[in-house]
């Protein structure tokens, strides 16, 4: 399918995936232990003692979850505890997403510019706070290098996670459209980046010509790739200092590599990361709950290769609850290693979550 075709099809949810293997699939049999771990994205857990961790660790437990993708708090109180307890925890940065003040203001030309040669800085696409960081520049890697490094320090901490760790979204998933009264039926200028001196002179240098200066730059393959592997090689150069210090590193990103090549220029399949979760967010997208199953098994073909461990990243608290046990099945089935819950279980479907994931437990 030409990118045209596929964007205009995204932007009105009629993408769909023929998987007669998947559907062959039975999904009430126990599958075999390899290793499986359940997390959850969430905050660091602050103020709280030693007894107040162990309660908070305890009750997570019992969900079924004993991995923890946190950002922030205190690690050094965090981490021995969550030791004892048999708890795994990645510490979640905003990679190239990077709101804050001292930066901006230190920085500025480390943020990203879009085709009408505007700075994010100055006007974020559709939020605040979407300030981005751009890839391409020696100073934003070796700033990122030492973030990582930073991290690294902490003893008892597995690995360093990633999010946002792509380009601001070119064109957003078809259900969220509606909240910023956008139609995305193509690549708008606004919402293209980037196209700082740095990517401008780094593509011509390569190519013979400045991107600011194509006839369609969406439809320019060279310049689409020029982009991709500008992640590419950052994560790459974050995961080899990750790993020569100790630590694994690992990534939220977006939930098949189609639509995160599409939709936010984030190849992470080339990426050399231990572990991904894909955030499989199916309301967003227009979806059901059958579509976790068929991502899983889109992401799950797209890394055979890798030794990467994928997670299916969901939002509990957006099914029905008597969608849950259905869609931990699926992903389960399809080839995970387990799941990932944003946003927190509510009471209605505590109890339902936790008798389907004990399954698989």
């Amino acid at each position: 399918m030409e990118r045209r075709t596929f964007i205009k099809n995204l932007s009105y949810g009629t993408v769909a995936v023929t998987l007669p293997l998947w559907a062959a699939i039975p999904v009430d049999d126990k599958i075999s232990e390899d290793s499986v771990r359940n997390w959850m994205w969430t905050g660091g857990f602050r103020r709280r003692d030693t007894e107040e961790l162990k309660k908070r660790f305890s009750d997570l437990r019992e969900l079924g979850i004993t991995g923890l993708n946190m950002r922030g708090g205190d690690m050094e109180t965090i981490l021995p505890v969550a030791a004892k307890e048999g708890f795994e925890v990645h510490s979640w940065i905003w990679a190239l997403c990077h709101p804050y003040g001292k930066t901006m203001e230190e920085h500025p030309e480390w943020y990203m510019i879009n085709r009408n040669r505007v700075s994010c800085i100055d006007k974020p696409p559709y939020v605040g706070y979407y300030r981005w960081l751009c890839p391409t520049k020696p100073e934003v890697q070796e700033y990122m290098k030492q973030r990582v490094l930073n991290l690294c320090k902490y003893d008892g901490l597995a690995a360093v996670h990633l999010d946002y760790i792509r380009y601001p979204d070119v064109i957003l998933p078809v259900n969220i459209q509606p909240k910023y009264n956008l139609v995305q039926d193509k690549e708008y200028p606004e919402y293209d980046f980037c196209y700082c001196e740095d990517c401008r002179k780094a593509f011509k240098e390569k190519e013979g010509i400045d991107p600011l200066e194509l006839e369609d730059p969406p439809s320019h393959i060279a310049w689409n790739e020029f982009r991709l592997n500008s992640v590419v090689q950052l994560v790459n150069m974050l995961a080899d200092t990750a790993h020569q210090n100790g630590k694994k590193i690992s990534a939220a990103v977006f939930p098949t590599p189609e639509i995160a090549i599409t939709l936010v220029r984030q190849d992470w399949p080339r990426w050399n990361v231990d572990e991904i979760f894909p955030m499989m967010y199916h309301r967003d997208y227009n979806e059901d709950v059958e579509w976790i199953g068929e991502a899983t098994l889109l992401d799950v073909k797209a890394l055979k290769n890798s030794k990467t461990r994928l997670f299916s990243g969901m939002i509990i608290n957006s099914f029905r609850p008597e969608d849950i046990p259905r869609a931990i099945n699926l992903a389960f089935k399809n080839g995970a290693k387990g799941i990932c819950v944003f946003g927190g279980i509510n009471s209605e479907r505590r109890d339902i979550f936790k008798k389907a994931l004990r399954h698989y437990l």
